[in-house]
């Protein structure tokens, strides 16, 4: 299976080391999920669509990242140093928030926002019905936003 995931991710990084990166996480991924592996009908697929988002996710990051480096270099003022930076400290707390929810909010709500994964997709990898999915995320987003709350209370 390895050869032929690395090809796609090949195809989609267009570099072998981003490539080689992205498929030990795929297989770390699906060695967390050995246990459940025998729901799926089939385990290459599966594979190839946690390759495919995880490539994605990759390029959006890397994408961001250069956009931001172009955003910076093009900054003139004072203001917009200090916004980029308000940004930047409001996603770490945000990101902070994410860590104190129990573990099975925090991983749904990492798979839907951060790996950008389908509440299908986060159903059929956990192995929970949509609507525990969507009440896990609408949960998580609750308690992220009650936290936040307070903390403007402050």
């Amino acid at each position: 299976m390895r050869p032929t995931l690395l090809r796609l991710a090949v195809r989609y990084m267009e570099d072998t080391d981003e490539a080689e990166d992205i498929i030990q996480d795929v297989l770390l991924k699906l060695w967390f999920l050995r246990a459940n592996l025998d729901r799926y009908r089939s385990v290459d697929a599966l594979a190839m669509v946690i390759t495919k988002h995880l490539c994605i996710n990759q390029l959006r990051k890397s994408k961001a990242e250069f956009v931001d480096l172009e955003q910076s270099i093009g900054m003139d003022s004072g203001e917009a140093a200090d916004k980029s930076l308000l940004e930047s400290e409001e996603m770490e707390e945000v990101l902070q928030a994410i860590t104190t929810l129990p573990d099975l909010q925090q991983a749904v709500l990492r798979m839907k926002h951060i790996e950008g994964f389908e509440v299908e997709e986060i159903a059929r990898l956990t192995g929970s019905t949509l609507i525990a999915v969507r009440t896990n995320l609408s949960r998580a987003r609750k308690r992220i936003r009650e936290q936040f709350i307070r903390k403007e209370r402050r």
